[in-house]
């Protein structure tokens, strides 16, 4: 883990002025890198398109999308990417991408809602496209990605047709107004050398409407939660440039704006959109419409997302309650892998749209029906929804289980699933799955809570653990009440830590699966490597509000 922030002093300053610094700092370290991992290298040769943010020969940010057939961007190490791709004629960004220039790239899979991003240099550029030296490589959580799923365009339909102007039309502002999409760039370079300067590609979502057209050369749009880095915003502290693209999926057009933006902290209107923490005012200085620019044609998925219905609800803690969905037309549900999420679409009271979230699925993939477990954040839109005002035989939409935080089916070694607080979630699957299947690789369940009134599904877990030969449970409270049996309730009194799981485990010799708050995840994880376990035997699912 390096020791040197990832983040420059637009980001820190965000952070530390919305209180979460301390927390994010130790976690963006461990998962902030200044490489691609395998499976980011694996990710990026199979996207269609990708989304570019960069500056035009002004300094001016702009955004645009490069596509190709899969394949057309590749990784020859793991600190570059080549991407076999320009942009258009008449692309705000045709004169740019030049050798030594800062870009920012967003791979993002609609159908999947699976997304990274990477932040880095020209290293060098042809005529048929250009190779980036990689300076940061993370993933995002798929919080507010629309589903889509992408076609090629049909050979006769026209090639692009640029025009620029230096405001809205009324048809472009229709298109923003009716946009539940669109992409962000910013960037900032400061006078030395680091990492964290340099341009940064972001997506922003929400409902049709979220962006609200002011006037022809004025746009605003909220600010959700998110994960906590703040690059965005962080880049705006110190650079009030911006450039926005949206895109109109069915026909393939794309629209770039370029101009200032101003964050709104503390006015009235913010509190008038549910959700929203922060607004943010962008004021239109150039236009560029590319009129079917993309060979590629979307449609909205949302449609194909199936009917739930609430067939049970029970508390499992002071704040957790489990939610048991079955589909609403009686068919079987779409399986799913032990550790998945769930993208839920939740109505709320007082609002004519839903929000979309997602839940990891904590019960047995071998079960009939979908179950989620939530814990109550008094902040949180949906979590209190579902808490306070969800009834047995409520309806919801959800699309198909979603993650890679799965078991790797592959390994025969013993598997150490540890949790703290609600992240014990999908590790409660995991168990399911390997108690379920008669596995024979030992198993440790290790989890963390405040006390035996916050420890969720407490009796299902010492269930599955008696019912196997093969598995083992390990309970740490930091706070117990008197109330609570030492070795029956829990085990230890203080944090999960390194010197705790190699007690447990002998040689540490398994594959270790942590899911929890960051800092636990971040601490844990950094134990684990300085004790001799290979970070390819570490996996982690991160959990909390941007999760």
């Amino acid at each position: 883990m390096s020791t040197a922030s990832p983040f420059h002093e637009g980001e820190q300053r965000i952070q530390t002025r919305v209180g979460v610094r301390q927390e994010i700092e130790p976690w963006a370290r461990r998962v902030i890198r200044p490489f691609l991992p395998e499976e980011h290298r694996a990710f990026y040769p199979a996207l269609p398109f990708i989304v570019v943010a960069a500056r035009d020969g002004s300094g001016r940010p702009w955004a645009t999308i490069l596509a190709g057939e899969p394949g057309f961007v590749s990784s020859p190490s793991s600190r570059s990417l080549r991407i076999a791709a320009l942009p258009s004629p008449g692309d705000a960004l045709a004169g740019g991408l030049e050798r030594g220039g800062d870009v920012g790239l967003l791979g993002i899979e609609l159908e999947t809602r699976r997304r990274n991003r990477v932040n880095g240099r020209i290293a060098e550029r042809s005529g048929a496209g250009f190779s980036l030296a990689v300076d940061q490589s993370f993933g995002n959580c798929p919080q507010y990605i629309t589903q889509r799923r992408w076609r090629r365009a049909d050979p006769g339909e026209s090639p692009a047709i640029a025009t620029r102007a230096s405001s809205l039309s009324r048809d472009r502002q229709e298109l923003v107004r009716r946009s539940d999409t669109f992409f962000i760039a910013t960037g900032f370079r400061g006078s030395d050398e680091s990492p964290a300067f340099g341009m940064d590609a972001s997506h922003r979502g929400g409902a049709a409407g979220f962006v609200e057209v002011r006037s022809a050369h004025e746009l605003v749009f909220p600010d959700y939660a998110g994960n906590d880095h703040f690059n965005t915003l962080g880049n705006l502290q110190m650079d009030p440039r911006a450039g926005l693209l949206f895109v109109d999926f069915e026909r393939g057009d794309l629209l770039q704006l370029t101009g200032h933006a101003r964050i709104d902290w503390d006015s009235a209107q913010i509190r008038r959109i549910r959700g929203a923490r922060r607004l943010i005012h962008f004021e239109i200085e150039e236009v560029v419409c590319l009129e079917a620019a993309l060979a590629m044609r979307w449609s909205d998925e949302s449609g194909s997302m199936r009917t739930l219905r609430l067939l049970e609800k029970r508390a499992e803690s002071a704040d957790v309650a489990s939610f048991v969905f079955a589909s609403a037309d009686g068919t079987p549900l779409p399986t799913f892998a032990a550790g998945q999420h769930l993208p839920i679409s939740l109505p709320l009271p007082d609002r004519t749209d839903s929000i979309l979230r997602t839940y990891s699925l904590s019960g047995s993939p071998e079960g009939p029906n979908y179950r989620i477990s939530v814990k109550r954040d008094p902040l949180g839109l949906a979590s209190r929804a579902l808490h306070d005002d969800f009834r047995v035989g409520r309806l919801v939409t959800a699309g198909a289980p979603q993650g890679s935080f799965t078991l790797d089916t592959t390994s025969e070694r013993p598997v150490v699933l540890v949790g703290a607080g609600v992240g014990l979630t999908p590790l409660v699957s995991m168990l399911h799955a390997l108690v379920g299947d008669g596995s024979s690789r030992p198993v440790w369940f290790v989890y963390g809570t405040r006390d035996g009134e916050h420890h969720p599904l407490r009796r299902e877990v010492q269930h599955l653990v008696g019912s196997s030969a093969n598995a083992r449970l390990h309970v740490a409270y930091t706070r117990p009440r008197s109330a609570d049996r030492l070795h029956q309730d829990h085990h230890s009194v203080g944090r999960i830590d390194g010197a705790l799981l190699e007690s447990l485990v002998p040689g540490l010799e398994a594959d270790f699966y942590l899911c929890g708050p960051r800092g636990f995840m971040a601490d844990l994880h950094a134990q684990l490597e300085v004790r001799g376990v290979p970070a390819a035997r570490i996996h982690s699912e991160s959990f909390g509000p941007a999760a």
